[in-house]
């Protein structure tokens, strides 16, 4: 038996994921806020939020990658596709976590251990690619940033559900 996502749901997740895509696009036009390499709002981690908050971990996480694997195509380099995917990847895990053990309530928290586990996977990366301990030097830097953000855009998941909701109940 084949195991085939139905087309409503396969719909749905490239309208979220297209969403996500021109989020990311929208924010890279905006000029950094902070002068420092690494510091950004990730404004499209809300659409991640929002899935994993209201539909299935494994779509969110669809979404997720696509979206990762697209902005590095489309506007990134090779490099910056390994520090998205490694900080993306360390930051869904966490916060599959946290929105589990909170019970799927208080999603600014989520976002903020999102944003910080991002910011400390992309830190490693870095390192690992560069074996230089000086890439350390901006670590209170990206924990602060990494909060704040993930606390904004946790915000920002909990207004935007309330448009989205209708569509995301379609999915299971």
């Amino acid at each position: 038996m084949e195991n085939r996502i139905p087309l409503r749901k396969l719909t749905l997740l490239a309208l979220f994921t297209a969403l996500s895509l021109a989020i990311y696009a929208a924010e890279s036009a905006i000029p950094p806020l902070i002068p420092l390499p690494g510091i950004k709002l990730g404004l499209a981690n809300i659409i991640t939020l929002i899935l994993l908050r209201h539909g299935p971990a494994k779509d969110a996480f669809f979404v997720l990658v696509a979206r990762i694997l697209l902005s590095a195509l489309l506007f990134g380099q090779v490099l910056s596709l390994l520090y998205s995917f490694i900080g993306g990847c360390l930051s869904f895990c966490i916060m599959y976590i946290s929105n589990r053990l909170l019970y799927k309530k208080f999603p600014f928290l989520t976002g903020a251990l999102g944003g910080l586990f991002h910011n400390l996977g992309q830190l490693l990366t870095a390192f690992v690619i560069t074996s230089s301990a000086g890439v350390f030097a901006y670590t209170p830097y990206l924990v602060i940033s990494g909060i704040l953000t993930g606390l904004f855009t946790g915000l920002c998941a909990c207004f935007a559900s309330r448009y989205l909701l209708p569509h995301i109940s379609h999915f299971s």
